[in-house]
């Protein structure tokens, strides 16, 4: 008989193949436009911060579609994503301008600050690990978007945490963190992401320009439950025709459908600054297993966020270099939060 956590894996590595596959399908796809699918991978690291603690490191992979007709019909979509979709109409949503898909394999890592303690911290976040997949659907009417996400994956000893941060500590010369067999429990989780997006520019183009992108939204589910309103602006030289540039939005990192996008253009850059604020109702990486005993601290209902960086786009490639400052989220949290993140994109 198969066992809870091997019914999880194969669970969880389903949804994969069918993100994976679902993500853009180049062969099969009548290229109507110049928006060719796009890959982004980002690594988020509190050493860009100075810290080792908190959100200590995250990765993820994004699959983006080209521009879709529709999320059923559209042969840029192999027929499993394509089938899959026509079960999901609440979040594939219809009548805009333009509409896209991506495929997001996300890996996170959480930790005390304490690193040579082995006994259980109390008065410290809980260790816990994440593993998540997910399918996200976008949708453009001129200035205004809104998106829509699917994530489902696991937190505990089954994400890797422990194996993973101490390979790279390893590989730093770092000393590993002692406390592992105090992270949260094996648990599988899910949440909806949604969010509104409404993009403020001058009617005249020019080769050097500005932005405001207003946000908000929420998530709902074990893995994470909020409601969130921020905004953010840009300056630069050659401004891209998207939602923002910060990689922590739903739609940012070059993920939101857009009007044009040429392979061979100018060098383009801009800086970028960005603001959320959130009203937190559960956060399992600070309250804990939800059906399980766990460690678990009192966390805080208000956070607020504050971001800086500069992204620079060249033909199919796009950097993006951001600093991230945090309020505390919890109860007697030592260290405001502070975390660095870098995403590299490329057209394909």
């Amino acid at each position: 008989m198969m066992s809870s956590r091997a019914r999880i894996a194969s669970r969880f590595l389903a949804l994969s193949a069918l993100a994976s596959t679902g993500a853009f399908a180049a062969d099969q796809c009548d290229r109507r436009t110049d928006l060719p699918p796009t890959v982004n991978f980002r690594v988020d690291n509190d050493l860009f911060g100075n810290q080792d603690q908190g959100y200590s490191n995250g990765v993820q992979l994004t699959l983006v579609s080209p521009n879709l007709t529709d999320y059923t019909d559209d042969p840029c979509l192999p027929r499993l994503a394509r089938w899959v979709n026509g079960y999901l109409n609440a979040l594939t949503p219809e009548g805009f301008e333009q509409q896209n898909m991506v495929a997001t394999f996300a890996h996170a890592i959480f930790t005390p600050t304490d690193f040579t303690r082995s006994d259980l911290i109390v008065d410290d976040r809980p260790y816990a690990a994440a593993l998540l997949v997910g399918l996200g659907y976008n949708a453009r009417n001129g200035d205004h978007l809104r998106t829509t996400q699917l994530q489902f994956g696991i937190v505990g000893p089954s994400a890797r945490g422990e194996q993973i941060q101490n390979e790279v500590h390893k590989m730093l010369g770092d000393e590993p963190f002692q406390g592992w067999d105090n992270q949260l429990r094996d648990e599988p989780v899910f949440r909806i992401v949604h969010e509104r997006m409404r993009r403020f520019s001058p009617e005249e183009k020019g080769t050097w320009g500005w932005d405001a992108i207003t946000h908000y939204g929420g998530s709902l589910g074990n893995l994470a439950t909020y409601a969130n309103a921020g905004a953010e602006l840009r300056f630069g030289r050659h401004l891209p025709d998207d939602f923002g540039s910060t990689p922590l939005r739903p739609a940012g990192e070059n993920t939101a459908p857009t009007r044009s996008r040429s392979p061979g253009g100018p060098v383009g850059f801009h800086l970028f600054l960005t603001t959320d604020a959130r009203w937190v109702l559960r956060d399992i990486t600070l309250d804990g297993n939800t059906w399980k005993d766990s460690h678990s601290v009192d966390k805080k209902s208000f956070v607020g966020e504050v971001g800086a960086g500069l992204a620079i786009t060249k033909g199919r490639w796009k950097f993006a270099l951001a600093r991230y400052y945090r309020s505390r989220e919890f109860e007697g949290q030592q260290e405001a939060p502070v975390f660095g993140s870098f995403t590299i994109s490329r057209a394909l």
